[in-house]
């Protein structure tokens, strides 16, 4: 599954794609997360499978989710801790949530191998 981590200009949103791919590798998830600035998205969708849009930017949510629908992509609003967090399990659950594949994939763990509901 491929994901894009939106954000303004692509700068914050690369520390969470990078934290997404180190949860997803502990997992061994077939899983890949880029970086995407807000204008470049309508561009990058085709292949995607979830669109996780920053913070700051869920105000754009709606016009965000027309253009992913029409390509058959997710959409979800990161939360405002997601840039702090150490690790990448939040952004990656809400991901797989997102796109449906939360459930199919077993019990979820968070890298640090607990659960990731307590």
């Amino acid at each position: 599954m491929r994901i894009l981590v939106v954000c303004g200009a692509g700068a914050s949103s690369t520390f969470v794609a990078r934290r997404i791919r180190t949860s997803a590798t502990a997992r061994s998830l077939a899983v890949t997360a880029e970086a995407c600035p807000l204008d470049s998205l309508p561009q990058r969708l085709d292949g995607s499978g979830v669109v996780l849009l920053g913070p700051h930017l869920g105000n754009r949510l709606d016009d965000v989710r027309r253009s992913a629908d029409s390509a058959g992509v997710a959409v979800a609003v990161l939360p405002a801790t997601i840039f702090s967090s150490p690790s990448g399990d939040e952004a990656l659950d809400l991901a797989l949530e997102a796109a449906g594949a939360l459930s199919t994939q077993g019990e979820p763990q968070r890298s640090d191998g607990g659960p990731t509901h307590g």
